[in-house]
């Protein structure tokens, strides 16, 4: 054997050895049970989202998005009317005064809860109006627990959409996204508080757009938008007037309603476009009311069964066929003819019903609309002017009542409608409860004084005016004030006036 091979055989020898030496080792010292939980989180996982060989592909990180957006929805809470109790005491026995109500005293207000979105620092909500709609008094609950008590600014029940304010500075706001860009499959968020549980963000993609589902039938003038943004985000009861946002946490879109036979989530859900929110919250904050352009046709989907009622083939397989043309309007004055097929609006095609609708809904009257159609097999343009619903091209301001002040109680007059529609000949409607004193008593917002009882007798109320004496003449005593809720509701109770 040479030098060399013996030292090879040396190190060969050397390296089985260490080998073998290091699997007695391992297997005689094995690894040391975890003592709590804590030892065997850090030792059995690892924290994908900060591993070095672990990437979130562009676009599908909804941590941002809901971090962005959940300060900023905030549950909604409707106090709807007042259930009476049923005992009577003597003092209802001998004025003939109707049962009371009210918490504490044995009845409780019928609640409706939602969601809502707020849009400014200053305290501007966007919500559903079915969330909001006939209520007495609604509350504000923030993700931090904050509580405020809000004011309805205005309500469009054409869009189901409803502006509130709280009084309130410095507040997280979502910013507008443009719902235009959104596209077919693109990840979404739904945010809101289904089933009361707050803050609960869930998500899922956008699956069609331009959407009508027929939700919004009966409303007055028949003039209601659907062209909803449809997800298969999850949203259950309680999500309605909560946030959809993009995974850039903007706003595209205010979840309104579900396709559900049960009433719970079933596979879809559906959002009114953030463009669309857009126009109406500026309508509402700036006139009270929203400001509807209308072109003044009668509309209906192409479709074989429209070529089927017709008689006739048409000669595209999309767009909005018109029926009829009213006199006097803006498509009148731009050349629009009955047969006509309306195939694009300002640029935009328009496949259907619900996308027109949507497009003309977010003008005013007096603003003009590009309207390409086709008429026996060519295609034209025209200019539009869009106009009221009176046909002119006004914008209607909503009048605000003027409020009084008294104790932190704010007060106005009923309006004319509401005096016919209740069957009363006065009263005094209380819009706000500020004091705590009135609100413990059972003031609530909504509730229609016609009478008052003192020391000296029962007195009618027949506007503010007239309370706001009878109060001040009333100092230091104790009163009994009786009325109605705007349901009709029936309704008393006593409060010691400073």
């Amino acid at each position: 054997m040479s030098k060399k091979q013996f030292f090879l055989g040396m190190l060969l020898a050397s390296l089985i050895g260490g080998v073998v030496a290091l699997a007695g080792v391992s297997f005689l010292v094995q690894p040391r049970e975890a003592a709590n939980f804590d030892e065997k989180q850090k030792t059995s996982f690892v924290n994908l989202l900060n591993g070095e060989n672990f990437t979130i592909p562009d676009g599908i990180n909804f941590v941002t998005s809901a971090g962005i957006v959940t300060p900023a929805v905030v549950h909604v809470k409707s106090t709807l009317s007042y259930s009476p109790r049923s005992q009577r005491d003597p003092l209802e026995e001998w004025f003939g005064l109707p049962p009371r109500g009210g918490q504490g005293e044995g009845g409780r207000a019928p609640m409706s809860s939602g969601s809502g979105v707020i849009i400014s620092s200053d305290g501007y909500i966007v919500t559903n109006n079915h969330v909001v709609e006939g209520a007495s008094e609604i509350d504000i609950s923030l993700e931090n627990n904050n509580r405020y008590v809000a004011k309805v600014i205005g309500t469009d029940p054409t869009t189901d959409l409803a502006l509130l304010k709280i009084e309130e500075e410095g507040l997280p706001f979502v910013k507008f996204g443009d719902s235009d860009q959104t596209q077919i499959g693109e990840w979404v968020l739904a945010v809101g508080n289904p089933f009361n549980l707050n803050s609960t963000v869930t998500a899922g993609i956008i699956s069609a757009k331009a959407r009508n589902i027929g939700i919004l039938r009966g409303v007055e003038n028949n003039l209601q938008i659907e062209s909803f943004l449809q997800t298969d985000a999850v949203v259950n009861p309680g999500n309605s007037g909560g946030a959809l946002v993009n995974l850039a946490g903007e706003l595209i879109g205010i979840n309104t309603a579900i396709a559900s036979n049960t009433g719970s989530f079933a596979g879809y859900s559906f959002a009114v476009p953030s463009t669309l929110v857009k126009k109406v919250m500026d309508d509402l904050m700036k006139y009270g009311a929203v400001q509807r352009g209308l072109l003044g046709i009668n509309i209906n989907d192409v479709s074989p069964e429209l070529e089927e009622q017709l008689g006739k083939e048409l000669p595209v397989k999309q767009g909005v066929y018109v029926g009829s043309v009213n006199d006097d309007s803006g498509a009148k004055e731009a050349g629009l003819q009955e047969g006509d097929i309306i195939v694009g609006v300002d640029g935009r095609q328009t496949n259907n019903v619900a996308t027109l609708q949507e497009m003309v809904a977010r003008k005013r009257p007096g603003d003009q609309v590009e309207v390409e159609y086709i008429r026996e097999g060519e295609v034209f343009k025209a200019q539009a002017t869009l106009k009221n619903f009176e046909g002119g091209v006004d914008i209607v301001e909503k009048v605000v009542p003027k409020t009084y002040d008294f104790e932190g109680v704010m007060f106005e007059n009923l309006s004319d409608e509401q005096l016919e529609r209740l069957g009363v000949s006065g009263g005094a409607l209380i819009t706000s409860v500020g004091s705590s004193k009135w609100r413990g008593a059972g003031a609530r917002s909504g509730f229609i004084i016609t009478s008052i009882i003192s020391e000296n007798g029962r007195s009618r109320i027949e506007n503010v005016d007239d309370l706001l004496d009878q109060l001040n003449d009333l100092s230091g005593e104790e009163l009994v004030i009786l009325g109605m809720f705007q349901d009709g509701t029936e309704y008393y109770f006593e409060v010691e006036l400073d």
